[in-house]
């Protein structure tokens, strides 16, 4: 049985990990104010006392448009942290495994992005994860970063937030030109696991032989206006919802301090080919996430 150092339990990949790495090991889970990764020292502190075999970074600062005025905090949690927890990592020949994000593309690409296409991120949340990847790299250690889009739980992120306005609104206005792949957190909480099964069955240089960026996204993609629609839809509460209209809208018709980018759609088929596992449409996979 592995040791499992894992950062990140409140947020939405975070809960979901508590689940699906407990069979795996023994798990180590902590989470802000007992780690910080703005804290260098305390970083090193706890990867050398608790020696694992696989840290799992889970953590991030992720308010896009907040991290736009608070840009040294924003780095120091996204990408020098990632970093020393990388460099401890090869110290002691443990597995990194990280999770990044489509927002380090700008979007204007036309198409869904591979791992090869030059990113370009708008804001400061998408230029700290790139950070963070590139210091995760240039550290040596074994590493997997899987870079997902638009993730989402029943205990955050847009799903639930639709959920809410449902329920107090009328009429609700949401983005039609802002498109990607929505993924469960659920999802990236299992592929996780099962990336460490196989990391368990394996050896080291397994590992090494693979590490690497990869795109960790639901097949295919959608406006949020259309995944709204979907999810209005599937909704099994019926009861208390107000919305009697889903009206599309602009993004320019929302002043945000953080600039997204428009089509951030993630190619996924390296993942599937390297490791043997096909990741689902995202209807398919919102309507298990609406049933769970």
């Amino acid at each position: 049985m592995k040791k499992i150092l894992q950062i990140g339990t409140n947020g939405q990949v975070g809960w979901e990990l508590l689940r699906t790495c407990a069979p795996l090991g023994d798990v180590v889970a902590v989470d802000y104010p007992d780690v910080d990764l703005s804290d260098s020292d305390g970083l090193r502190e706890l990867v050398r006392s608790v020696k694992p075999d696989i840290i799992i970074n889970a953590a991030a600062y992720t308010n896009v448009d907040k991290a736009e005025i608070e840009p040294e905090k924003t780095r120091a949690i996204n990408a020098t942290g990632p970093g020393v927890l990388a460099e401890e990592a090869k110290k002691i020949d443990a597995v990194m495994v990280h999770y990044s994000t489509d927002y380090v593309f700008d979007g204007t690409k036309g198409g869904p992005y591979v791992e090869t296409d030059q990113p370009n991120p708008l804001s400061v949340y998408g230029q700290t994860k790139l950070e963070g990847e590139q210091a995760i790299a240039a550290s040596g250690c074994a590493y997997l970063v899987l870079r997902s889009s638009w993730i989402y739980s029943k205990h955050g992120g847009f799903l639930e937030k639709v959920l809410e306005w449902a329920r107090a609104q009328e009429i609700i206005r949401i983005v039609d030109d802002q498109i990607s792949s929505p993924t469960p957190a659920r999802l990236m909480a299992e592929i996780t696991a099962s990336l460490i099964s196989k990391i368990e069955a394996t050896n080291e240089n397994w590992m090494l032989e693979r590490k690497g960026i990869y795109h960790c996204a639901c097949g295919s993609c959608c406006s949020r206006y259309d995944w709204a629609k979907e999810v209005l839809r599937l909704d099994p509460n019926s009861l208390g919802k107000h919305v009697q209209k889903l009206l599309p809208a602009s993004t320019a018709e929302f002043s945000t301090p953080a600039q997204r980018p428009l089509r951030s759609c993630l190619d996924s088929s390296k993942f599937e080919a390297i490791f043997g596992m096909k990741i689902p449409h995202w209807l398919n996979a919102l309507e298990l996430a609406m049933e769970g």
